[in-house]
């Protein structure tokens, strides 16, 4: 990367962001408040891209988050809260100061120390909680995944992926008796399942909203096969019944790519 002419793209992105704050009557109008919605839009548009491991796609997407960044900065500016400089500035003083391991002469010998040492840098600037860092508009599962990892960060974990498997055998187990009772309890119960799910592909490594996302993929591909198979054989899906469809179904596995 040539960091001079970096420097002058970001720089040429700044000035034309000033032009359509002042000569664009759409830019004119936009808030704080208008574009949250946008840029949430625009967060899920470049997650397509990297599931999609569509790079010219993911340079467009990143892109359009950058110029969100600095919408939001020349709003600031103009209400005189902040500008591009100092949340630029914020952000390096805060990687500094949380990574002392670079910048000090604190010591680490892997990964897990430095996450742990980042959760209580946050505590000793002002953080009431470890989790007070989770937004709270995240997706439940992506929340969930959040709050473990924040947890583990400060040593409060299990100990072997055995442990947490026996967990979910244990949180099965009290499902099925709400079930069975037709408890209210059952909402309340199938959440510990799928919290301690969601724990156990912790230990096994694994994203559990990249792994529920490619049996999403999976499953629309196998439903679109199976449909255009019944359409072309010239029947109607309302018109089967269970038994048949899950011919279709079987046959369509033999045509996805996993």
């Amino acid at each position: 990367m040539d960091r001079k002419e970096a420097m002058e793209a970001f720089g040429r992105l700044l000035d034309i962001m000033d032009d359509l704050r002042e000569k664009c009557p759409w830019d004119r109008k936009q808030t704080l408040e208008s574009l949250r919605h946008l840029t949430i839009e625009e967060t899920y548009e470049l997650n397509d891209a990297i599931l999609d491991n569509d790079l010219p796609e993911l340079s467009k997407e990143l892109g359009d988050i950058l110029l969100h960044i600095v919408f939001y900065a020349k709003i600031g500016d103009e209400k005189g809260a902040f500008d591009i400089t100092s949340v630029i500035h914020g952000v390096c003083e805060k990687l500094i100061h949380r990574h002392p391991h670079i910048y000090g002469d604190v010591e680490v010998a892997d990964e897990e120390e430095v996450k742990a040492n980042w959760e209580k840098i946050k505590l000793k600037e002002g953080k009431k909680s470890v989790l007070s860092g989770v937004p709270k508009s995240l997706p439940s599962m992506v929340k969930a995944v959040r709050i473990q990892d924040k947890a583990r960060g400060i040593g409060f974990d299990w100990e072997h992926k055995g442990q947490v498997w026996e967990k979910v055998q244990e949180e099965l187990q009290e499902l099925q008796v709400e079930v069975e009772a037709s408890s209210d309890r059952v909402l309340s119960e199938f959440g510990d399942v799928l919290f301690s799910l969601i724990n156990y592909a912790r230990f096994l490594n694994i994203n559990p909203d990249d792994a529920l996302e490619h049996t999403n993929r999976k499953f629309i591909q196998r439903f679109s096969h199976m449909e255009e198979a019944i359409k072309n054989d010239g029947k109607d899906m309302a018109e089967m019944n269970l038994s048949a469809l899950d011919e279709y179904w079987n046959k369509s596995k033999t045509n996805e790519v996993d």
